[in-house]
């Protein structure tokens, strides 16, 4: 006679790798769209707009979640700094590979500019906080009363004193955080053969 605790066990066991499977499955299929979107900026930054304008229409509309609005802006700032920002910082690399490996707008030779947040992850870390805070304006919880003028205030002075000291960091160490406008290399730049033109006595 089979006993029924062994039966109950193996149902256990069974159900648990069916989950584990359902959610190694989901995630495959999500990285793959991910992966999939990853060339397409245009269309990502758009899909970004139209995220961000659902949520200061939904702030608008609800006249509450400041505080929440708040955060969102303060967390969207460091990602933004992080954007600008190169991977090897001149000022704390002391081993000479900080300015000289910077793009300039005087140097001759291409160097792209590589960031600390890349652009991919810095679209997808933003459109993440986007949507959760698009979540949260829909509990009163966190719906804190505050006199919203106030933080505006503080995140424009907290917005220009950052971006003043991003700015002298760039001017200090020329460099410049766009790879746009610099020179490439490309079929177009290389000099085509022509025909040798026939004498002019034949």
């Amino acid at each position: 006679m089979m006993d029924p605790s062994s039966s109950s066990d193996s149902g256990d066991g069974g159900g648990i790798p069916f989950v584990s499977e359902w959610i190694a499955a989901g995630s495959r299929k999500y990285q793959n769209l991910l992966d999939r979107t990853n060339p397409h900026v245009r269309r990502r930054w758009a899909g970004f707009g139209v995220l961000a304008a659902a949520y200061v229409l939904r702030v608008a509309v609800v006249q509450g979640f400041y505080v929440v609005t708040y955060a969102l802006g303060i967390y969207a700032l460091n990602l933004l700094i992080a954007f600008l920002s190169p991977q090897v910082d001149p000022e704390v690399a002391g081993d000479g590979s900080g300015p000289s490996e910077l793009p300039t707008r005087s140097s001759d030779e291409f160097r792209p500019f590589v960031r600390r947040l890349p652009e991919f992850k810095f679209w997808y870390s933003i459109t993440k906080a986007f949507c959760f805070a698009f979540v949260l304006t829909f509990f009163e919880v966190f719906d804190v009363p505050v006199f919203w003028p106030i933080l505006l205030f503080y995140f424009l002075v907290l917005f220009t004193a950052t971006m003043k000291r991003q700015i002298l960091h760039m001017i200090k160490y020329k460099y410049l955080p766009f790879s746009s406008g610099k020179q490439r290399y490309g079929r177009e730049l290389v000099p085509t053969q022509q025909e040798p033109t026939p004498p002019s006595g034949a």
